[in-house]
């Protein structure tokens, strides 16, 4: 039987999806291998976070209080003490901007091998098998990792976990060298367009090279506005200048998981799609009924976006 370490991702106070879904990718390697998941909180309110992340198949949480924000020094010392008390096979983190930059050098320090931005993971034995997206999503590629090993996974491929667990909540005494902490978080400015954060909202109406011109937009915010929705988009938009980068979804842009996705003139491509397929609820407006969209969109309108849209705001403003 061998262990596997989860680690939460929290920002500026709060909890990201990715850490409830990184739940189900570690209960699955721990169901497989015989072991047990051991969730690690760093930082921040830890208490009230492992009581949110306190659901089933979690069968430790180990809480680290240092500090209130992200830190890389932090993060990578209290993992590689966990590590070394607890012994898992396995160590699971977010593939986010906080994963992505103490992962790799807690491999290095540990000298494990390590694979970013995985979007499936099995084990065959001692053998963890990671599966891989390159080329936009293209090829699906497989890295075997003999014995130990750390992975990140991408958001919004795991469901995320529910149901209440009843994990022991337990304070690990990291022993952090705060000589060896080189940076601190003094506060938070809003920079180059962050008016809003897409990975946020819960409805997004989001719009594709379907729109034509720049002056056409108008029509997309009335009804974004009608329907309480954030304004989102392809790359395409974001190219042309016709919107900022912050609003871009997609693998070069962010990773989204609303309740409600509306596409609207957007055929997705693979880039695009990897960005949104996590929604729960998926509607495409594209005058192609084969567009890729469609293969995932769980309502289709096929029609001139110029004639579904002013209906739709009409009926939504009525």
């Amino acid at each position: 039987m061998t262990d596997v370490l989860a680690v939460a991702d929290h920002r500026r106070g709060e909890l990201r999806d990715v850490s409830y879904e990184i739940i189900t990718a570690g209960r699955q390697l721990a169901d497989e291998t015989g072991g047990d998941l051991h969730l690690a909180v760093i930082s921040g309110t830890v208490d009230e976070f492992a009581d949110k992340l306190n659901r089933e198949g979690v069968d430790a949480i180990h809480t680290v209080s240092h500090g209130e924000e992200f830190n890389h020094d932090v993060y990578s010392q209290a993992i590689t003490q966990l590590y070394d008390d607890l012994a898992p096979q396995f160590v699971v983190t977010p593939n986010s901007v906080n994963g992505l930059d103490y992962a790799p050098a807690i491999a290095n320090e540990l000298d494990l091998p390590i694979v970013t931005d995985t979007v499936d993971l099995e084990t065959d034995g001692e053998t963890l098998i990671a599966t891989r997206e390159m080329y936009g999503g293209k090829v699906e590629t497989t890295n075997e990792l003999e014995g130990d090993a750390i992975v990140t996974i991408r958001g919004a491929e795991w469901p995320a976990a529910e149901g209440t667990g009843d994990a022991a909540i337990e304070a690990f005494d990291a022993d952090i060298d705060e000589d060896a902490i080189g940076s601190t978080v003094s506060g938070f400015e809003e920079v180059g367009g962050g008016d809003v954060d897409i990975s946020e909202a819960e409805l997004l109406v989001s719009i594709g090279r379907g729109i034509e011109e720049e002056e056409n937009l108008d029509l997309i915010r009335d009804l974004a506005d009608a329907l309480g929705a954030t304004l989102s988009s392809s790359r395409p938009i974001v190219d042309n200048g016709w919107l900022p980068k912050n609003r871009q979804v997609g693998q070069s842009g962010k990773v989204v998981t609303p309740d409600v996705y509306i596409a609207i003139g957007i055929s997705g491509a693979v880039q695009h799609v990897a960005g949104m397929k996590g929604s729960d609820t998926i509607v495409a407006i594209n005058t192609d009924p084969n567009a890729p969209i469609m293969d995932i969109a769980d309502y289709a309108i096929v029609d001139d976006l110029f004639d579904v849209v002013p209906e739709l705001i009409e009926e939504f403003e009525g």
